[in-house]
């Protein structure tokens, strides 16, 4: 399908300059095929998808590039077409849903529309903002900025469509990733493929239609990547792909990705802020999540952060500053609305490592099995799959 290069170990940690495609490039590519005006076709996809007028895109949350082959015994249509047509993405960082999300969405990296983390300070507050909580406060429209590759697709005439979970109809995060299609609300993998095959299939004109299935990683969190829950969900996300296959129009295609894997945290490699005083001094507000953390510190703090982080964490992770983490290139170039958003001190777990937060965040969050958001190739890997109908 492509030349992109491996990703490498599933531990490696990965560059922001790492060759091949972006999870950013899918949409954009995707109105490249359907003759929007201005846009590009980073991922090479329209000699392979000549003559196509209707693009179903599948968001498969916590489908990594990784997570495929432990899939492939209980999803054998996903294994046949990723053995055909799998080239990998990198998700972007954090590796994490929200940012992903609207990454996909915008076409824009981190640092221009915003969404930097599943959780981040509301700058010149002590409020956290959990972006999958959003209910619109901020506005999604201050917030997010960007015009998103929907509201780019309907303005040049072609029909756009979300199929998410309908509690997730006009919440903050799905005007930040998706405004400019029309919402259908369906739950569980046979609903989804219903509603895109059928607004698939509705219109004469170009079409787009976005779907997203978030099973597959909600039992990982809660029962370990590879545990039965997780086996039972991919045998549904395989069904899921299934239908889809089999009910594309002549003239339409199948795009599947994700936006990020998933690694299991042993008990051993957990650290807790709330319980270890040395990781609460001098630290304002907490936010991120556990395998990468945005800390915000008191006046005059910083140094004294990074260096008790530095010694209780040792290897287990890197401590930077937000200046170094912004100068890697991670987030892209990061606006001065959006600079407040990152800690001044910036955590990211190595190996399997990760910081929780045991009173500060919801009970549940410490108890998880499987985690992502760091720089691993585990986590920030995705893969692209091309279906023709």
């Amino acid at each position: 399908m492509s030349d992109d290069p491996p990703p490498g170990p599933p531990l490696a940690v990965l560059g922001p300059h790492h060759g091949g495609g972006r999870l950013a490039d899918v949409l954009p590519s995707a109105l490249a095929v359907l003759g929007v005006p201005g846009s590009a076709d980073p991922l090479g996809l329209a000699p392979t998808l000549a003559g196509v007028r209707r693009i179903a895109v599948l968001l498969v949350d916590g489908l990594g590039w990784y997570q495929v082959p432990t899939a492939a015994p209980y999803a054998p249509t996903l294994a046949g077409l990723a053995a055909t047509t799998a080239r990998p993405l990198i998700a972007g960082f954090p590796s994490t849903t929200p940012t992903s999300l609207v990454s996909l969405g915008t076409g824009a990296p981190p640092g221009a529309h915003g969404v930097l983390g599943f959780t981040v300070r509301v700058p010149g507050t002590d409020r956290v903002l959990t972006h999958t909580d959003w209910a619109g406060d901020p506005s999604p429209l201050s917030w997010q900025p960007v015009t998103t590759q929907l509201e780019r697709a309907r303005a040049a005439g072609v029909t756009t469509t979300v199929v998410s979970r309908p509690e997730f109809g006009g919440s903050g995060l799905t005007l930040a990733a998706n405004r400019g299609g029309d919402f259908r609300g369906a739950a569980g993998g046979d609903a989804v493929a219903t509603a895109m095959l059928a607004a698939l299939s509705a219109g004469a004109g170009p079409t787009l239609v976005s779907g997203y299935h978030a099973d597959l990683d909600r039992h990982g969190h809660v029962s370990g990547v590879d545990s039965a829950p997780w086996r039972a969900a991919a045998t549904e996300v395989d069904a899921l792909v299934a239908r889809l296959v089999d009910g594309l129009p002549p003239d339409a295609a199948l795009l599947v990705t994700a936006d990020h894997g998933q690694l299991d945290i042993p008990a051993e490699h957990r650290f807790d802020l709330d319980a270890d005083p040395r990781l609460r001094d001098g630290v304002r507000v907490v936010a991120g999540e556990a395998r990468v953390r945005y800390l915000h510190v008191a006046p005059g703090a910083l140094d004294d952060v990074v260096a008790a982080w530095s010694t209780v964490l040792g290897a287990a992770a890197r401590v930077r500053t937000r200046d170094e983490v912004v100068a890697t290139g991670w987030f892209g170039p990061v606006s001065e609305d959006h600079l407040g958003r990152i800690g001044d001190v910036v955590v990211i777990c190595n190996d399997t490592y990760a910081v929780m937060a045991s009173r500060t965040e919801r009970p549940m969050a410490s108890k998880l099995v499987a985690y992502h958001g760091s720089d691993t190739a585990a986590e920030l890997t995705v893969p692209l799959l091309v279906v023709r109908g």
